[in-house]
């Protein structure tokens, strides 16, 4: 088994924006400077300390919205610290996301912030053009409200505004396509799971490096696609985040093992790779995740979870 990450970013430095310095009366803006490891980092000053474990309220596009927030007891005030957005499928809700990618426990052990945002409507739902639900029959801008959550985030906590990463299940992996395409000035990778792009057009102002994982026997999001709901297949969404990375070069085996496979472009524009790992009989399901057998065959040959913090990691944003 080899590692997912390519060869060419292994030793890539998790970058940082540098910050200009600001006036001592605006103590919350963040600066560049050095970790011990030579690593760059960003810097807060003013910032308090945060709840483990939070619920915050936040207007968007005439809504109260909301976030469940974990913060990892690793977390340091005066240091910028990734995010992962992670977003609930349809019918499903912020707490049931946490528990099914296991990701607050993964930011524990990684030391990043992790979220869960709460869709709208009734059963929730995510606007991300073909799917799903109430959201996108009601055109909710659920773009805008990923932006209030980081604007927020970046008043009440320090991260690193170069590694905001964007994962979810189903239509919460629709929504992190959608992200790719259209907010990729603030995430810097997306790793969608069981979801395709269903947008029309996606132009995102710069490659988006891309991370999906899909099953083969996926009743919901079908691997070949669907005329009736509009869903592309799992290839053509493979191979047109390959295309607009501008990758060349055919994809190659980066991840073997039992069931679970993953093909990866690793000559792309500014080493923006697209990686999909197929789970052969999978379901509409979280590899390595909680077993829901009405939802088909989950993998325990791959954790989606583990590979995509490691995917992650290796590609903050220039």
């Amino acid at each position: 088994m080899r590692s997912l990450v390519p060869a060419s970013v292994a030793l890539v430095f998790l970058a940082a924006c540098g910050m200009s310095g600001s006036p001592s009366d605006q103590p919350d803006a963040p600066a560049a400077d050095s970790a011990p490891d030579g690593t760059p980092a960003v810097r807060c000053t003013g910032k308090p300390t945060p709840p483990r474990d939070a619920i915050w309220t936040i207007s968007s596009g005439g809504r109260l919205r909301t976030v469940n927030v974990h913060v990892p007891a690793s977390y340091d005030v005066s240091r910028g610290t990734p995010l992962v957005l992670d977003f609930h499928g349809f019918t499903s809700d912020a707490v049931q996301e946490r528990a099914l990618s296991g990701m607050a426990e993964k930011a524990d052990a990684e030391g990043f912030v992790a979220m869960q945002p709460l869709g709208t409507g009734f059963p929730r739902s995510w606007n991300a053009g073909a799917c799903c639900g109430h959201a996108a029959e009601t055109e909710v801008d659920d773009v805008a409200f990923v932006r209030a959550i980081l604007d927020e985030a970046s008043e009440r906590l320090c991260l690193d505004p170069a590694r905001v990463y964007a994962t979810g299940m189903s239509n919460g992996g629709f929504l992190s396509h959608r992200l790719g395409c259209e907010l990729a000035d603030r995430i810097a990778a997306i790793a969608p799971v069981a979801g395709v792009l269903g947008m029309p057009a996606c132009a995102p102002s710069r490659p988006v490096p891309v991370l999906a994982f899909h099953g083969t026997a996926d009743m919901l999001v079908p691997w070949e696609g669907s005329t009736t709901t509009g869903f592309p297949s799992v290839d053509a969404t493979f191979t047109g985040w390959a295309a607009r990375n501008d990758c060349t070069g055919a994809p190659v085996e980066t991840y073997a093992n039992g069931d679970a496979r993953c093909m990866t472009y690793d000559q792309c524009q500014a080493d923006a790779h697209v990686t999909l790992c197929t789970i052969e009989n999978g379901g509409h399901t979280w590899p390595g995740g909680i077993l829901i057998p009405p939802f088909g065959h989950t993998s325990t040959d791959l954790s989606a979870t583990d590979l995509m913090w490691e995917f992650f990691e290796a590609h903050p944003r220039p």
